[in-house]
């Protein structure tokens, strides 16, 4: 079964047109201030940050979804039933991955956006 599946991936590879052939996985922002101790400038600035790397990414599962479509139509009849799973599961795996990696960095943000919200409320 490993074996077909990466015939299925290899021969997809092979079919997938060079628009679609780089679709580059987002880099999540690699600091995001503590709420603690950021100031509000720094928070905008990480919020600016986060909407660009949310941007980035729903750029990016466009891109694999249709990756996935232009390989499908152009095998055309030469896919078969099982194949054309195996490629819709493949970008589904991707496409789950980068959703939960989406969602981890905006939970991270937003808990420390919640801590920078209490700090202002007690220094008032």
């Amino acid at each position: 079964m490993k074996s077909f599946l990466t015939a299925v991936v290899i021969a997809a590879t092979a079919l997938a047109p060079a628009a679609y052939a780089d679709c580059s996985y987002p880099r999540a922002p690699t600091h995001l201030p503590d709420g603690n101790t950021a100031t509000l400038a720094e928070m905008l600035a990480a919020q600016k940050v986060v909407k660009s790397y949310n941007e980035e990414m729903t750029a990016y599962l466009s891109c694999i979804k249709l990756e996935r479509d232009s390989r499908v139509a152009q095998a055309g009849d030469k896919l078969t039933k099982q194949q054309k799973q195996e490629l819709e599961a493949i970008e589904a795996q991707k496409n789950n991955a980068a959703v939960d990696q989406l969602h981890s960095v905006a939970d991270q943000f937003n808990a420390q956006v919640k801590i920078f919200k209490a700090k202002d409320k007690k220094s008032d």
